[in-house]
């Protein structure tokens, strides 16, 4: 039985940096996975681009992460996605700012961050073996002992980073999980975040038109971002964020002009009277949105009577989209549920019932917005998990 001071099961964001951290500070460390490759699912993010972080506040990044974020104020004191751009820049990656402080490698290449954090793997030391599965663990006085089909491996410090349960085909099964209640820790429920969103609408008029900078309402919350009507219903990154806060049954309110009042958009009416409906609506939303919109009125501006122009008013600023559900777990981009952090030490992720048992990155009850907030949380808890705490 070979011994390390740190194993990390699970070659995801947090897995990686795990690693790299216990090994900066001079610990022989082993990395598992059980994926042939690398961050497989890292891979995928960000249209494959790899949107790596955030280059925002410290109060950007809390209100980018609505599910626990506050639980991860020790964490960014530690390490923070300023620190990820730091490591990143250091390391021979070149990245570039876009949007809502998206931070992406100038390559548009996620296999430019996977290849970073392993030639950083690889240069410190650390034993990485991949196609590799944990069939078990367990601990025997202070040391864990980890088990895959052929081999068995002993530490005193084991940090999982295995995911949550979204996405299965890149490995994320919920295992994390199976290990902490196997030490008797808490689990919350799971459910899809960061979901397309199944509406009751009329989507064959509008499926595949994507819309810039618009609003989704629903109670308190109010999303501007980008929008993607599909043939299902919603998806883009309003819908993904809306989709933390609903579950089926609400009514959801889309503003197609934020940036416009209801009184501007009546002004702006009232000086198109001679064209036709169809005409002014094109000059403010794209083709077919305004041929849905203007379907249920006269053809000309100057033929709405006044409680018409209201009702049209209202369609661009607050339609009504029936939310009947969302995406499956396996569907969504992120898992909302996981490790109960009450039972998590925020300055080190150790478990409060288990010395030496750590967690870092999606298989905790942390979910994130899009936008590389995500990935943000899950790099920085993996550097703070694998960093000795005295």
């Amino acid at each position: 039985m070979t011994s390390y001071d740190t194993i990390i099961i699970g070659a995801g964001p947090a897995g990686m940096m795990a690693a790299i951290s216990s090994a900066f500070y001079g610990n022989k460390t082993l990395l598992l996975e059980k994926n042939r490759r690398l961050g497989k699912k890292l891979a995928g993010t960000g249209g494959g681009r790899c949107n790596v972080t955030n280059n925002g506040s410290l109060e950007d990044l809390l209100e980018g992460i609505p599910g626990n974020g506050r639980f991860l104020y020790s964490v960014f004191s530690q390490f923070d996605n300023h620190d990820i751009i730091r490591f990143f820049e250091e390391n021979g990656v070149k990245l570039k700012v876009e949007d809502h402080g998206r931070v992406f490698p100038t390559t548009d290449r996620s296999q430019t961050i996977i290849k970073a954090l392993e030639m950083k793997m690889l240069e410190l030391g650390v034993d990485i073996r991949t196609d590799t599965e944990v069939v078990s663990v367990k601990k025997v006085e202070d040391l864990f002992r980890v088990r895959t089909a052929d081999q068995e491996f002993a530490t005193g410090k084991l940090i999982v980073t295995t995911g949550g349960k979204s996405y299965p085909s890149t490995g994320s099964t919920g295992f994390g999980h199976e290990i902490a209640r196997h030490f008797k820790m808490e689990v919350t429920d799971l459910e899809a975040a960061e979901s397309p969103i199944l509406t009751d609408f009329p989507h064959k008029a509008l499926q595949g038109i994507s819309l810039d900078e618009v609003t989704l309402r629903y109670g308190k919350h109010v999303i501007t971002h980008d929008l993607l009507f599909t043939h299902f219903g919603l998806s883009g990154p309003a819908a993904l964020r809306l989709s933390s806060f609903v579950s089926g049954g609400e009514v959801a309110e889309l503003d197609f002009l934020p940036q416009m009042s209801p009184e501007e958009l009546a002004a702006y009416l009232a000086q198109q009277r001679e064209k036709s409906i169809k005409n002014t609506l094109k000059a403010l939303v794209p083709e077919r949105v305004a041929d849905f919109l203007a379907s249920d009125f006269p053809e000309k501006v100057k033929h709405l009577n006044p409680s018409q122009t209201q009702a049209l008013i209202d369609k661009l600023k607050k339609l009504p989209i029936p939310i009947t559900g969302k995406m499956s777990l396996a569907r969504s981009f992120v898992t909302k549920g996981g490790v109960d952090l009450r039972e998590i030490n925020p300055k080190t992720l150790e478990s409060k019932k288990v010395p030496g048992l750590h967690f870092a990155g999606e298989v905790l009850d942390i979910n994130a917005h899009t936008g590389g907030f995500n990935i943000t949380y899950c790099l920085c808890t993996g550097w703070v998990a694998g960093m000795p705490h005295y």
